[in-house]
């Protein structure tokens, strides 16, 4: 399932591919070319340019991406995923009921920097030994989406991201 140069394919995903996503996807790709890092939502209108907010809280983390564009969960992104990382619970229930073949390979961003094992082993052994398609989906797992709210809660969102991808990162 990795892209075309061999390099694991991770998925981030929240609701609108609108902050969460985009701002983890941000701080992934400028971090490491060892990975390559996709956007997308659950519930997200194709097309649309990050908002000031999220680009303003990526600016607070000196980061910026100018030609970010909302997408949509496909059915091909969902197969080439190596590892799809939600931002909340119902993005992993979603994944089940929409791309159940990637069941086994989805999870909240907080369980996997709390589970995923670090090891010689693969990213998709690694993955496959956390059980995932049927593990429990408990509602402390969320990174609370920052949509609706003031910029300093937007920055705050772009900071604990930011601090949950430095230990993601150390196990992808």
């Amino acid at each position: 399932m990795t892209d075309s140069d061999n390099r694991p394919v991770v998925v981030m995903l929240c609701t609108g591919n609108a902050a969460r996503s985009v701002m983890a996807t941000v701080i992934g790709r400028a971090r490491t070319d060892a990975v390559r890092f996709v956007g997308a939502g659950t519930h997200s209108i194709e097309g649309l340019p990050m908002s000031g907010r999220t680009r303003r809280a990526l600016e607070s983390l000196g980061l910026a991406d100018g030609s970010h564009r909302s997408h949509q969960l496909t059915a091909a992104d969902a197969r080439g995923a190596d590892l799809i990382v939600a931002f909340a619970p119902e993005h992993v229930d979603y994944v089940r009921r929409v791309h159940p073949e990637a069941a086994a390979r989805t999870a909240t961003i907080k369980r996997l920097v709390d589970e995923l094992p670090p090891g010689p082993e693969s990213l998709a052994q690694r993955v496959a030994a956390l059980n995932l398609a049927d593990a429990p989906l408990p509602y402390g797992e969320e990174v609370v989406d920052p949509g609706g709210f003031d910029e300093d809660i937007f920055i705050a969102c772009a900071q604990e991201i930011d601090s949950l991808m430095d230990r993601l990162l150390t196990l992808l």
